[in-house]
């Protein structure tokens, strides 16, 4: 089998050094079933990093600031981006489809989309901190970055694309949704053997959240997608901290 669809999963989901051919619509389809597995490989370089900075002697509460701002550096803030994006256009879209859509179109944060990136970057680094001084933190780190791209999997296969373009639109329209849902079983089945409570905790919200979606916007957008994603980790990270 190619390695070619993980690589421009790799390469669009990570700022790692990786080398992938300009996908067509039909590559860029398949590469999404590689999400998950590419969030597995985030985790599990985070999982990395963190022994190491353990094993130098690094307390729990800065190990997690570095592993968050690792984070950050690896994925390119790609999803935060959406993430705040979201949070303005739903808030100042005050349940208007058209509003929301427009406002999550416009580049600029605002109050809204701040708070949400300051508060889920503290969840992450405050459930971080607890989870290594439990000594339970790499099975979850993996978990939350695997679940958080297989969400994204839940959403194309579960609604429709809410724009007429935009950088998911591609993709929607070329998934091979009985390959999608294998892959979806297989990442949610993995997570489950390192997180059990926290990937039934992940599976609920990626629930709720799918139907205010279906609700506010009839759809999706990439920018709710990267929002998923995020907040997604953060349910798997608390839950997982709640849960030992």
């Amino acid at each position: 089998m190619s390695a070619a669809p993980l690589r421009v999963a790799l390469q669009f989901l990570t700022r790692l050094p990786v080398s992938a051919p300009a996908p067509d619509a039909a590559l860029a389809g398949r590469a999404m079933l590689c999400w998950p597995l590419a969030g597995a490989l985030i985790g599990a370089l985070l999982a990395l990093l963190g022994v190491a900075l353990g094993y130098l002697g690094m307390a729990a509460l800065p190990l997690a600031v570095v592993l968050v701002i690792a984070w950050v550096a690896v994925t390119g803030g790609l999803h935060l981006d959406g993430l705040a994006d979201s949070a303005d256009g739903w808030i100042g879209g005050q349940g208007d489809r058209d509003r929301t859509l427009e406002i999550m179109r416009d580049p600029r944060s605002g109050p809204m989309g701040v708070t949400a990136l300051v508060l889920v970057l503290l969840a992450k680094v405050a459930a971080l901190a607890v989870l290594w001084r439990l000594g339970n933190a790499i099975p979850a780190l993996i978990a939350a970055a695997l679940l958080g791209r297989a969400s994204c999997l839940a959403l194309y296969l579960s609604l429709p694309y809410a724009r007429t373009e935009g950088i998911g639109r591609s993709a929607a329209d070329n998934l091979s949704p009985p390959a999608a849902w294998t892959a979806l079983g297989l990442a949610w089945l993995a997570a489950a053997l390192l997180a059990p409570l926290a990937a039934l905790a992940a599976a609920m919200w990626v629930l709720w959240v799918r139907r205010a979606l279906q609700r506010r916007l009839g759809g999706f957008t990439g920018d709710t997608a990267g929002a998923l994603v995020e907040t997604v980790e953060v349910v798997v990270l608390l839950t997982a901290g709640l849960a030992f």
